[in-house]
């Protein structure tokens, strides 16, 4: 038996910035983000609680389930690309390396979607057009039609 898409599926994305911890939950409990999915590549972060393994208790702590997706993390050189500000460079190299190094794992994402929790991308970046995270945002739509994508 096929099982049928629900009309709009939702992915949300989110950049902790500018956020602490308490702020960063209480914008994903607001908006009835039940995953976080942390796109960094290296999981680490000079802000107070944003790395990891304090980051994943601290969203646990408020019914938020953590995990981390390290092959929808930026390689270093791309990384490099956009903290320089060439972001459509960045932008394309890293579609590239989305499609050749990670396409199974996108896949995988899209297809949670419909059946999964309500999941937010997390990475650093504040605003999302300037981070990678709205290049995987915007491969997992291709992959799952009528995907709205929110920006928090």
């Amino acid at each position: 038996m096929a099982r049928r898409l629900s009309a709009m599926a939702t992915l949300w994305t989110i950049g902790y910035e500018r956020l602490r911890p308490e702020a960063l939950a209480a914008e994903l409990q607001a908006a009835g983000v039940e995953r976080v999915i942390d796109v960094r590549l290296r999981p680490q972060s000079r802000k107070p609680g944003m790395s990891k393994t304090r980051l994943g208790q601290m969203l646990a702590e408020h019914h938020i389930a953590y995990e981390h997706r390290r092959e929808l993390g930026t390689p270093p050189d791309i990384r490099a690309l956009y903290r320089d500000a060439k972001v459509e460079r960045a932008a394309a190299a890293f579609r590239e390396h989305l499609e050749t190094a990670a396409a199974d794992e996108l896949d995988r994402l899209a297809a949670e979607l419909d059946r999964g929790p309500r999941t937010a991308l997390l990475c650093l970046e504040e605003d999302p057009e300037r981070c990678h995270r709205r290049v995987v945002a915007e491969a997992v739509r291709e992959r799952r039609p009528g995907l709205e994508i929110v920006d928090l």
